[in-house]
């Protein structure tokens, strides 16, 4: 049988631990920078702005068509 010698298994397996634990640390820290709500709220504010202030165009022009019909 071929078999490795247990000392070189703990190192691979020491190293996939260390890899593993690298992977996890940077997807934390990507997860976080994305739902930062400061980065978001200045990325999408000229977007939202634009988008609730047609709203309100087109549901005040609707209100205001109402009371003024004959």
């Amino acid at each position: 049988m071929n078999a490795m010698p247990t000392e070189m298994l703990e190192l691979r397996a020491a190293e996939e631990r260390r890899r593993l634990h690298n992977s996890v640390v940077e997807l934390r820290s990507q997860v976080r920078e994305k739902l930062d709500p400061k980065k978001a709220a200045r990325r999408y504010l000229l977007p939202a702005t634009a988008a609730v202030s047609l709203v309100g165009l087109v549901m005040g022009y609707g209100l205001a068509g109402i009371f003024t019909r004959d």
